[in-house]
């Protein structure tokens, strides 16, 4: 290997880790150190470059965080929270920037993933695309300018097959919207709307969910009031903004200080 920056990948047959060792793969920037699989997948021990790249690259997919982390300047993890906090720990052991696009983490979890990053370089979002990250910015902008007249509501769709609801990047655009009116989205985030659940409470933020298809990912915000609404869309036509993203975020965390980071930090827009 020629380049001095190693980065290692988990979930390597997911849909975001193939393409992400696939980037690595071409980069001059980074060297593909280990990819890593759950115990027991039919890919343990096998070279990811045959069943990824078509040839040979000589990275053993592992089953083992320790031996993955070990000299890994930077591990890519789009994973389950469960392993992304066994990951986290290790990394804050072998000193390995997290880049974390993993989503679902509970109110504990997060805890958890704090306390990590004062050992240690996290860089976590909900989703890591520029568009994204953007209309992010913007949304807090707009929900600042508006007075609680303005209803906030979020809608996101994905693909049939995403298990969680609402998406991580429907939460941060809530927390955008919530930070806006300076207050957390705990504070303002609406109640799941089934049967009769009553009227909007005034200030709350609504999510809605969609799921179908291939849809990679749909998400819009919506302000609305009695006599108009301002509605802002970013739609994912492409996995590539998201690898793009990470791959930017693991290079980021190169000689940064221990913290908790996210994507507005790393595209300069926080």
């Amino acid at each position: 290997m020629k380049n001095h920056f190693k980065v290692s990948v988990l979930g390597a047959s997911g849909r975001m880790g193939s393409q992400i060792i696939k980037s690595v793969s071409k980069s001059a920037a980074m060297d593909l150190h280990y990819v890593v699989e759950q115990k027991g997948h039919n890919w343990i021990g096998q070279d990811c470059g045959e069943k990824l790249l078509g040839r040979e690259n000589n990275v053993i997919v592992t089953d083992d965080l320790n031996v993955a982390l070990s000299s890994a300047d930077a591990v890519i993890d789009f994973s389950t929270p469960d392993t992304s906090l066994e990951c986290l720990k290790i990394c804050a052991q072998t000193n390995t920037a997290h880049v974390i696009g993993t989503t679902g983490f509970d109110s504990m979890q997060a805890s958890k993933i704090n306390g990590y990053a004062e050992k240690v370089v996290v860089v976590k979002a909900g989703n890591m695309s520029l568009g994204i990250n953007i209309l992010t910015s913007l949304v807090e902008k707009i929900s600042s300018s508006l007075d609680l007249d303005f209803d906030i509501e979020i809608l996101e769709m994905h693909h049939r097959n995403k298990i969680d609801a609402p998406s991580g990047t429907a939460l941060m655009l809530g927390e955008a919207a919530a930070k806006g009116k300076g207050k957390s989205l705990s504070d303002l985030r609406g109640t799941v709307r089934e049967g009769r659940f009553g009227s909007r409470d005034e200030g709350a933020i609504g999510f809605a969910s969609l799921r179908g298809g291939g849809v990679v990912g749909e998400h819009e915000v919506s302000f609305t009031s009695d006599s108009e609404r301002i509605s802002i869309k970013h739609e994912a036509f492409s996995r590539d903004i998201f690898v793009n993203g990470a791959l930017k975020a693991a290079m980021w965390s190169k000689e940064k200080k221990p913290g908790l980071y996210d994507m507005l930090d790393v595209l300069n827009l926080s």
